[in-house]
C-alpha cells in the first residue's frame, strides 16, 4: 500500500521532471500511439515523450497497458521504501522537497512545462541567470541523489 501511495503522490518519473523521454520497445509503439500518446522517432529508437499525456492528476490513465519501462522502473526512493530504509512519511517528505526545488526553478522561468526542460531551453538561448542556474543545480543534484541515481530508464 505505501509503495502505491508514494507513486500516486509523486509521479516525477512521468511528469517530465526526471526524464525527457521513456524508451519504447518497437512492439509497443503502435499500442502507445493508439492511446493518443506522442512517440518520438530517435536515433536510439522510439521513445515516449514526457510529460506523459496519460498522466492525469498524478495517476496513469493507461496503467494496465503501460509500456515495459514504466512497468519496471523503480526510482531510488521507491527502492528505499520497499527495502524499509525509509518510511512512507520520510519518502513523502522527500517528494515534497523535490517539488519545492522544482517549483523554485519554475517560478524563476517564463512559460509552462517541466521546470528543468524550460531551464535547458533558457540556458541554450543564453537566458539563464546565475541565480536561476544555482536553483537548477540545486534541484538537479537533489533529483540525482534521491530519485535517478543508477536507475535510469
Amino acid at each position: 500500500m505505501s509503495l502505491a501511495t508514494l507513486c500516486q503522490r509523486c509521479a516525477l518519473c512521468c511528469d517530465g521532471d526526471l526524464f525527457a523521454t521513456v524508451p519504447l520497445q518497437p512492439g509497443e509503439v503502435d499500442a502507445v500511439r493508439r492511446r493518443g500518446l506522442v512517440v518520438l522517432d530517435r536515433d536510439a529508437g522510439p521513445a515516449l515523450a514526457q510529460p506523459c499525456a496519460a498522466l492525469q492528476a498524478r495517476s496513469c490513465t493507461i496503467y494496465d497497458d503501460r509500456p515495459a519501462p514504466c512497468r519496471t522502473y523503480e526510482c531510488m526512493l521507491y527502492a528505499a521504501l520497499a527495502a524499509d530504509e525509509v518510511g512512507l512519511e520520510g519518502a513523502l517528505a522527500t517528494v515534497a522537497e523535490a517539488r519545492a526545488r522544482l517549483a523554485a526553478v519554475a517560478d524563476a522561468l517564463p512559460g509552462e512545462g517541466p521546470a528543468l526542460a524550460r531551464a535547458r531551453v533558457a540556458a541554450r538561448e543564453g537566458h539563464l541567470s546565475p541565480e536561476t542556474y544555482a536553483l537548477v543545480v540545486h534541484a538537479s543534484e537533489f533529483l540525482e541523489r534521491r530519485f535517478r541515481g543508477h536507475t535510469r530508464r
